[in-house]
């Protein structure tokens, strides 16, 4: 049976889980509100299908894509409303145009982010755009296994190593099948997305109406959290460098442990597609930049190449070297910063998270650091 010992070595990717013939592997949220599989040894049958297919235990090869692009959807509204230049709405519209199912990540109806599916282009809205969370898997691999089996063509987007868990959970190739993952700085954690977001919600996650974490109001490249409010029509928009939550995230403190050793580093996700921002472009192909946002394409596959459709998407022939200046997490882990752990120690005394993060992010942490310690003291001998 699987067995974490280190929390590094579970990605939350859930293949094990949906696997289990008996289904006795349950989840557990740690302190930092990550979800780990925990397995019932009483039902257990030693069938070792979970670790069979773990992308941790299982590595793939690393790659090289096999075409690179810089890439631009036609439709300027959709690449408006998309991350950066709307490439996976137009992959997910070739398929939904033979009758298939496309997968992705959407807003639960508490702000987490969950994975589900959809046969309608009305449904695509839902999956446009980032978010940074890691999306709740739940029984999406089952699902996408049953319409696999009925013949449909099957768009299953995620992290890539939620690509590596479907493609080792389904333990076969599946012609019908299209992957498609984005080249992931980390997940961050969903509880202090949580404790976040009800502290700027003054506790009324509810009256949350609209949530874009990749607004380019400001522009693609000073892009914005926008969080609109239902009440008062309110809305909080702040690019990456003032957001507190970017700041915390974009700084490695609240990512998952195995981040910090990805397992699906090199493309070993085994996706047909890769994408990200085009960071760089300016630098590297200053005309195609109008900075309202242009996708790295990477094409892993002649299977991915048959769902990008050349005539409606504008497009500049680029190669690996370029795209990975910069994307370096196409390749490399971020490092775990040297006081992540006392991060967390500050969390469970300190519920406000924005003042935390701006007391961190302002100061070294040594001084932090010094600060608490003094004020642990104190309650300690009082």
């Amino acid at each position: 049976m699987i067995q974490i010992l280190n929390k590094e070595d579970c990605c939350g990717c859930l293949a094990c889980v949906q696997i289990c013939p008996k289904n006795c592997i349950d989840l557990k949220e740690d302190n930092e509100g990550f979800l780990y599989p925990l397995v019932d040894a009483a039902k257990c049958i030693q069938c070792s299908l979970c670790e069979k297919v773990c992308p941790v235990i299982n590595q793939g090869d690393e790659r090289k894509p096999i075409e690179v692009l810089a890439a631009k959807n036609k439709n300027e509204k959709i690449r408006l409303e998309s991350s950066s230049g709307g490439i996976f709405t137009l992959m997910a519209e070739e398929i939904l145009n033979r009758k298939g199912v496309v997968f992705g990540a959407r807003f639960d109806s508490e702000w987490g982010v969950i994975h589900s599916y959809t046969d309608s282009s009305e449904g695509l809205a839902a999956f446009r755009g980032s978010k940074y969370l890691q999306s709740y898997i739940g029984n999406s691999f089952k699902e996408a296994k049953v319409f696999l089996e009925e013949g449909r063509e099957v768009l299953f987007s995620g992290t890539p190593c939620q690509i590596d868990g479907l493609k080792k959970y389904l333990r076969k190739d599946y012609v019908n099948l299209h992957t498609v993952d984005f080249v992931c700085h980390g997940v961050p954690s969903p509880k202090v997305w949580k404790i976040y977001l009800a502290k700027i919600s003054k506790n009324k996650v509810d009256t949350v109406k609209r949530i874009n974490f990749r607004s380019k109001n400001k522009g693609w490249k000073l892009f914005s959290l926008d969080i609109e409010f239902q009440e008062d029509g309110n809305m909080i928009s702040e690019t990456l460098n003032n957001n507190p939550f970017f700041k915390i995230f974009l700084r490695d403190y609240i990512l998952r442990p195995s981040c910090y050793k990805c397992p699906s580093k090199c493309l070993k996700g085994g996706s047909d597609v890769t994408i990200a921002d085009y960071w760089g472009i300016d630098a590297i192909y200053p005309q195609f930049d109008d900075d309202k946002g242009v996708s790295l394409v990477m094409i892993n596959s002649e299977k991915g190449k048959s769902i990008i459709r050349p005539d409606l998407v504008s497009f500049i022939e680029s190669n690996y070297d370029d795209a990975f200046k910069g994307n370096p997490s196409i390749e490399k882990s971020v490092r775990i910063p040297k006081n992540r752990d006392v991060f967390w120690t500050y969390l469970s005394h300190n519920r406000d998270i924005i003042k935390l993060i701006r007391q961190i992010t302002k100061t070294s942490f040594k001084k932090q650091i010094i600060k608490f310690l003094r004020k642990v003291k104190r309650k300690l001998y009082r």
